[in-house]
């Protein structure tokens, strides 16, 4: 026991890698996410309605789910350091001439280009995860990743808010454009060789058609769809909820605004943590993940009553409890995939899962903007929210079954 202890400690090298995997992700959300805390500005300045604004949520996800394919077949046969560092240096030139952008149509083409070079992320976390990180470290290791995603939308409604609030919204887009690159120095010389990501070449990767033969794999496309319908709403329309209907202040926004995004990176990397650490005391992959993941989505049903109550004050609180219990959801789907997928597969697998999960974020953040448009509320909008994180949680109950890597054929 206390030899499998020490031999699945993470090595300096390995924390090094996890990181900057962590600041990449935080990063990530931050650049896709800073239009929409821009967006009452901007759509003042440019003349946009709320469902061109809701059209320009989505657009991102177009080329970011039809690019998880292409991701997820480069991450399995090319230098994960590589790919994902180009995909990093594409997003964040799209982030900068977003704030050089005056019409419609430009910001329509950059947010596909946006999108297409996010894609390569998560891929190659999966990839670098289950090749090279302990299977009892996978919860941890994938917690503080969705914790620095959770960060991201938090940092960016705060300081980001501030930003447009004091500077504008093209100035937003400027700095965080320059200021991703650094991120790209430290990448280039401690990023993961190949070497680290323990995938020997002579292991036949099973095929397209074998995972999607999995039932398994159609459970965790499901799950991820719905999670990511209700994450997508709090990171595009949370910001514009407050403005729009509490009646906040940008400068307001930006700090109640943030308030729902830390709590879910706290209650992720604490939900990451303690799943390990039950499986390391002996219990049941099976049945500690599937909590975590289903009973997370059901408490963040509590979100409604957060939008039906008058007072601030309440509703900021039941947002928060929401966004603890989702966090609880968070820190553990990506262990789930990993788990099942193992090495061999975890890359497309991977691929496919959040191509899937990121039709929510073409279809969600522009029904939300139709929603509100015919409707004159966000109400609606909340519900479907709801009813997305129940089907969720079945999807991981029923759907998905005993969590063990899946016996690939060939193997």
């Amino acid at each position: 026991m206390v030899l499998a202890a020490i031999e699945s400690r993470l090595t300096r090298a390995q924390w090094a890698v996890l990181a900057l995997l962590v600041i990449s992700i935080c990063i990530n959300y931050i650049d896709r996410g800073a239009l929409s805390v821009a967006a009452p500005s901007l759509a003042r300045e440019l003349h946009f309605n709320k469902t061109q604004l809701g059209a320009l949520f989505s657009t991102f996800f177009w080329t970011y789910a039809g690019f998880q394919l292409v991701a997820g077949w480069l991450v399995d046969r090319y230098d994960v350091r590589w790919v994902l560092g180009l995909g990093f240096l594409i997003w964040s030139l799209a982030t900068f001439f977003t704030g050089l952008s005056a019409s419609f149509a430009t910001l329509f083409a950059l947010r596909l280009l946006l999108g297409m070079g996010e894609a390569v992320a998560y891929p190659s976390y999966s990839r670098i995860l289950a090749g090279s990180f302990p299977e009892r470290r996978r919860g941890t290791a994938n917690a503080l990743i969705d914790a620095g995603s959770k960060c991201g939308p938090a940092l960016g409604v705060l300081i980001g808010g501030l930003v447009v609030g004091n500077f504008g919204w093209r100035a937003l887009f400027l700095a965080l454009g320059i200021g991703s690159l650094v991120w790209l120095a430290p990448w280039t010389f401690w990023g993961p060789r190949p070497a680290t990501v323990t995938l020997a070449q002579n292991i036949k990767c099973p095929g397209v058609l074998e995972i999607l033969s999995k039932r398994d794999a159609w459970g965790t496309f499901l799950g991820l769809f719905c999670g990511n319908y209700a994450w997508y709403f709090l990171v595009f329309w949370l910001p514009s909820y407050l403005v729009m209907e509490r009646h906040f202040s940008e400068n307001m926004m930006a700090i109640f605004g943030s308030v729902p995004f830390w709590g879910v990176a706290l209650s992720s990397m604490t939900g990451g943590w303690a799943s390990d650490l039950l499986i390391a005391r002996g219990g049941s992959p099976t049945r500690v993940r599937k909590a975590f993941v289903a009973g997370g989505m059901l408490l963040s049903t509590l979100i409604l009553p957060a939008a039906l109550v008058h007072d601030p004050v309440i509703s900021m609180s039941l947002l928060m409890a929401a966004s603890l219990s989702f966090g609880l959801f968070t820190s553990n789907i990506w262990a789930i995939t990993q788990t099942l997928a193992g090495p061999a597969a975890a890359g497309k697998w991977t691929g496919w899962q959040n191509m899937f999960g990121n039709f929510a974020g073409i279809v969600g953040p522009w029904l939300t903007g139709r929603i509100v448009d015919v409707t004159g509320q966000f109400l609606l909008a909340f519900v479907a929210v709801c009813v997305a994180m129940i089907i969720g949680a079945v999807s991981y109950i029923a759907i998905v079954g005993e969590l063990k890597p899946v016996q690939w054929r060939g193997r």
